[in-house]
C-alpha cells in the first residue's frame, strides 16, 4: 500500500532516507520499550524473561508451556522456572486443560493488573497524547504498519527457531 505524495512541491522525494529513519526509529522504540520493560519488571520483582512470558500469556493464552516455550524462544526447563515465579507471584495459573485432561494450560490471572497497569501509565499516557495528534486516517495506516511490523517479526522469529 502505497499512499501519499511522493513529491513535494513538485520534486521527487527520497525514500531510501526516509525508509532508513523508520528504520532507526522503530530500532530506538524496541530498545525504549526493552528498558521500561526492564524497569517495571524490577518493581514487581519479575525478571526480563518473566515479564516477556506473562505479557505472552496475556496476548495469547491460555497457552501450554510448550506452546509458550517455542513462542519465548526458550528451553521448556527455563519455562518451568519462570511458571514458577509466576504463580507465586499471584500472575498466572496452570489449570488443566479441558480438551485434554493431560495437558496443562497456563493462564493469566487479572488480580494484579491494576499494579501493573500503575506502572505503565506515564507511558500509556504519553501515547494517548501522541495518537490525539493524528487523524483517523493516519491511525488507520499506522495501525496498519504496526500490525505488519509486528507480523514480520513473528515470521522472522519462526524462520529463526526452525533454523537452530
Amino acid at each position: 500500500m502505497k499512499t501519499g505524495s511522493s513529491e513535494v512541491d513538485g520534486v521527487p522525494l527520497r525514500r531510501g532516507p526516509l525508509q532508513a529513519s523508520v528504520r532507526q526509529s522503530l530500532n530506538e522504540t524496541a530498545l525504549q520499550l526493552a528498558l521500561l520493560n526492564r524497569r517495571v519488571g524490577g518493581r514487581l520483582e519479575l525478571k526480563d524473561t518473566d515479564l516477556e512470558c506473562l505479557n505472552l500469556v496475556h496476548n495469547e493464552g491460555p497457552l501450554t508451556p510448550s506452546v509458550l516455550a517455542r513462542r519465548a524462544a526458550l528451553h521448556p526447563a527455563t519455562v518451568t522456572g519462570v511458571l514458577d515465579r509466576l504463580e507465586r507471584g499471584g500472575w498466572v495459573a496452570r489449570e488443566r486443560d479441558p480438551a485434554n485432561r493431560r495437558a496443562v494450560l497456563v493462564r493469566a490471572l487479572r488480580e494484579r493488573n491494576g499494579e501493573l497497569f500503575g506502572l505503565l501509565s506515564g507511558m500509556t499516557t504519553a501515547m494517548g497524547e501522541i495518537l490525539e495528534q493524528y487523524s483517523t486516517d493516519e491511525l488507520r495506516i499506522i495501525a496498519d504498519f504496526l500490525e505488519r511490523t509486528a507480523a514480520a517479526g513473528r515470521r522472522a522469529t519462526d524462520e529463526l527457531a526452525t533454523e537452530g
